[in-house]
């Protein structure tokens, strides 16, 4: 994760505002039940005169250090245009009490419940509070927004999603999602056991220190005792009753990100009054984001916050509901700093201008009409899905999927004829398919790649199903061998542009690492084409009024960076290794991302982190995952580092899973522990 703000010539600095801001570095929002949050606020000087309405972004990253540079570029705007912006460590993190047992807990939610209290008692309140964040900040401002707090007006929700099982780090279509379940439990397995800052909590910082230490408990435990859509993922999915939501929600994404697909549900599901934005970016907000072109996006913030805090009309209202960018074609890198396409609106999702039009498959070949013919074996290849590049982007070098012609060799292939005309795609591929298996628990991924005249073959879309859970996610079972089922895979929503001329290709496999963990055996799928077996493309009609679109953002601008010295410079390494002899695969992923003082209270803080997926060729109890972290927070003569170790293997009836963290207080070892779980599989 990168927490720092790229320079940008495109991007102006503003100093001067509306109204002149304060900063209030830490101030404590009691609880009922003692413990207390830690905040920042930044609000106009005169706000007890002349009270505002309030913003708030409550996340578990720690605004004394790791967000404080990008705290700095946004909170302040907010102030400067006469609005309270305050930012809360939530209960277990920062310099907040307690410790952070998991994520989007009943108590999270309560806690919230109270700090919106607390708000509103304020002098320089008025009342009206509206919710902002991305990623877990996104996530549980629709998960507050849910418990209709009265003062709660509206929210804005970048990067994150209605359904904690369908759209985030720990399963995809059933699968646990190899990639990420282990590496973003053992990201939060460090941050959460990072210490207070003593010139804050004082003395009791050590003694609460050790008490994290040893009770931060390792998240990927829970995560994985849950492979089925259970209760515990129902908590915090707003999709379980869209209509608990009854204020106006903005949410927003990039094609890049991981979580896009939820933008088109929610819109879809929640009131008529929310509205959505996706651009090419990763997982960022849009001012700061890569890949180009940046938005104004701070200042569509401030028009949706004027229009449902402050009464006033913005105008925002009378806009399409979706503003998307479609993409360009583009040959395939690991990195884009920019990614042509144009703006195009829609007045409502579903929308009018989109149409399904089905491709089949048959014979290695996408037709338009069905055609039957012989079955298609579909193998898998164990090592199938290194170049996939990451689920979730935060724009570093090489986090893209690489020339998928590297990939389509170890999956089976079925390619169009050219497009006779250029063709824009928006929404969501979905694909379909007659088929059967040989074994008892199976899984199928599916990729789609724009292929140019020249031979590039750039992934565009991509999914996958457990096939244990064709008819339920929350009530598996095994599949019968030989079986025939009609599946649908719902793929990732895209906007993008095939040219004429182009062609596209469909990649199916049993197999897909480390994107998704093995199935316990080898398997082989047997495709039948026909009628029912067939891809399914959202293919977008051109507008006339799309071209208001292109006018419709300003420049991007922030409030200036707060000051910092660079202590070690951020790196970033991909690389794929084949061991020939052995037959064994390893992505290595290290990232350094480097090490920065904050001048405005003395803090120093970095980290590393290497990830391995290993498997070796027609062995998938081999797979491998290993997540290895370096952490640094201190200050002057007070120094703290933890390491920590995790690593998750399988047999064809148990997962292991293994945690070692280690602490060091001025390079002086203070603690030490291991966890060690075994977890039954559960049609995984």
């Amino acid at each position: 994760m990168v927490f720092n703000i790229k320079d940008s010539k495109k991007r102006r600095t503003k100093t001067d505002y509306p109204r002149q801001v304060k900063q209030i570095d830490n101030i404590w929002i009691p609880m009922s039940d003692g413990a207390k949050l830690a905040a920042s606020i930044w609000l106009p000087e005169d706000a007890e005169d002349h009270p505002v309405p309030a913003i708030l972004e409550y996340i578990p990253y720690r605004k004394g250090d790791f967000t404080a540079i990008r705290d700095s570029v946004r909170h302040p705007y907010f102030a400067g245009h006469g609005y309270a912006s305050i930012r809360v460590d939530i209960r277990g993190s920062g310099n907040s009490d307690g410790i952070l047992l998991d994520e989007y807990l009943q108590q999270e939610q309560d806690d919230a419940l109270e700090v919106l209290d607390w708000i509103c008692e304020q002098p320089w309140s008025t009342g009206s509070v509206g919710m902002i964040g991305k990623s877990w900040g996104g996530f549980n401002s629709l998960q507050v927004a849910a418990r209709q707090h009265p003062a709660l007006k509206a929210v804005i929700t970048l990067c994150s999603t209605d359904d904690r099982f369908a759209d985030d780090v720990h399963y995809r279509g059933g699968n646990i999602l190899a990639s990420d379940m282990l590496w973003w439990a053992s990201t939060m397995f460090v941050y959460n056991a990072r210490p207070q800052d003593p010139a804050i909590v004082g003395e009791s910082w050590r003694e609460n220190w050790l008490n994290r230490l040893e009770h931060t408990p390792p998240f990927v435990e829970e995560w994985m005792r849950h492979q089925r859509r259970d209760d515990y993922w129902k908590h915090g999915s707003v999709c379980e009753d869209y209509s608990d939501v009854k204020i106006p929600v903005f949410a927003v994404s990039g094609w890049q990100d991981g979580y896009t697909n939820a933008v088109f549900r929610m819109l879809e599901n929640l009131p008529n009054e929310s509205k959505g934005l996706i651009g090419p970016w990763a997982h960022e907000y849009p001012e700061v984001a890569t890949p180009e072109p940046n938005i104004g996006f701070l200042q569509e913030c401030l028009r949706w916050w004027d229009q449902w805090l402050k009464g006033m009309d913005t105008g925002i209202m009378d806009e399409p509901q979706l503003i998307s960018w479609v993409q360009d074609s583009e040959k395939p890198q690991v990195t884009y700093d920019q990614r042509p396409g144009k703006w195009v609106g829609d007045d409502k999702w579903p929308s009018k201008n989109v149409t399904s039009q089905p491709i089949y498959l048959h014979d290695q070949k996408l037709s338009t009409q069905p055609e039957t013919g012989d079955t298609i074996a579909v193998n898998g290849m164990q090592e199938h899905g290194f170049y996939n590049g990451v689920f979730c982007p935060f724009g570093q070098p090489g986090d893209l999927p690489a020339d998928q012609r590297l990939e389509n060799g170890k999956a089976v292939l079925f390619t169009s004829d050219p497009f006779e005309e250029t063709t824009d795609l928006l929404g969501q591929p979905v694909f379909h398919a007659d088929i059967s298996s040989d074994q008892e628990n199976a899984f199928i991924a599916v990729r789609v790649n724009d292929k140019a005249p020249t031979g590039e073959s750039t992934m565009i879309s991509w999914g996958m199903l457990n096939l244990n859970h064709i008819d339920s996610h929350e009530h598996p079972k095994a599949l019968e061998p030989g079986k025939r089922y009609q599946i649908a895979v719902d793929l990732n929503v895209l906007g993008q542009q095939i040219p004429k001329g182009h062609m596209i290709e469909v990649a199916l496999s049993p197999t897909y690492w480390p994107q998704a963990w093995p199935s316990p055996k080898p398997v082989t799928l047997t495709v039948y084409p026909g009628e029912n077996t067939y891809l399914s493309l959202p293919v977008r009609t051109p507008q006339p009024e799309d071209e208001t679109c292109a006018d419709h953002f300003q420049v991007p601008e922030t409030s200036p960076v707060i000051d910092k010295e660079v202590l070690r410079a951020e790196e970033r390494t991909r690389e794929v290794r084949h061991d020939l002899i052995n037959g064994i695969w390893k992505l290595e992923d290290y990232s350094d991302e480097g090490e920065r003082k904050l001048v405005t209270n003395g803090i120093e803080h970095g980290s590393k982190n290497k990830n391995t997926f290993m498997i070796q060729e027609n062995d998938p109890l081999s797979a491998t995952i290993t997540c290895e972290w370096e952490l640094k927070v201190g200050r002057d003569d007070w120094q703290t580092r933890i390491e920590s170790f995790s690593e998750m293997t399988s047999d064809e009836t148990t997962f292991y899973v293994i945690n070692r963290m280690t602490a060091y207080e001025n390079d002086e070892e203070i603690f030490q522990k291991e966890w060690k779980e075994e977890i039954p599989r559960d049609f995984s």
